[in-house]
């Protein structure tokens, strides 16, 4: 099975790309997922530009058919976010809003990293759109709070209690994408 790793944060001097590179190692090492990493920083996704609505799948430009493609590959979802003003990235709301049928029937995990609350509620409001676009949000999280303290010369430094949740995010995301599968049968 194919797991995506989205890092949400764009901006300069984030600290997302480097506990996504850490998520994406560990899941490389997990024997149920081919891992792959994807940053909307590097994707470099516009702000919704498509003449049609995304469900009719009439895509007229390179880039939304390149991340279709992607979407379209992978049977789960990683998506690794910042809080902002208690609420995920607009260029994680902004990829998620290219695409509606490439979604349906995967399931979604978050690791969320911040200051004292750790992204907690980025997550709970990202969990109500993923559910719109047919995806299964699971329960377990990975949660970073203080990232700044465990994050040494841009390299993300975790600690056991992240990576006993990373297990639990990999083991849970293995049992509902298999199943889901399932659900799509043809959908592409």
């Amino acid at each position: 099975m194919t797991l995506t790793t989205v890092v949400a944060s764009t901006r300069p001097g984030r600290v997302g790309r480097s506990v996504a590179d850490w998520f994406t190692a560990r899941a490389a090492e997990h024997d149920r997922f081919e891992s792959h990493l994807v940053d909307l920083r590097e994707l470099a996704l516009p702000f919704y530009d498509e003449p049609h609505p995304p469900a009719l799948r009439q895509y007229t430009k390179s880039h939304t058919v390149e991340w279709s493609r992607i979407v379209a590959a992978s049977d789960a979802f990683v998506f690794v976010t910042p809080e902002y003003n208690g609420g995920f990235p607009a260029p994680l709301k902004n990829a998620w809003d290219y695409l509606v049928v490439e979604w349906q029937h995967k399931p979604a995990a978050f690791v969320s990293y911040g200051g004292v609350s750790a992204g907690t509620r980025a997550v709970q409001m990202a969990k109500q759109v993923v559910a719109n676009l047919r995806m299964l949000p699971i329960g377990p999280t990975v949660s970073i709070p203080f990232v700044n303290e465990v994050v040494a010369d841009g390299v993300f430094r975790p600690g056991k209690i992240h990576e006993t949740a990373a297990e639990q995010v990999l083991d849970e995301l293995a049992r509902t994408a298999g199943v889901m599968r399932g659900l799509r049968g043809g959908m592409y």
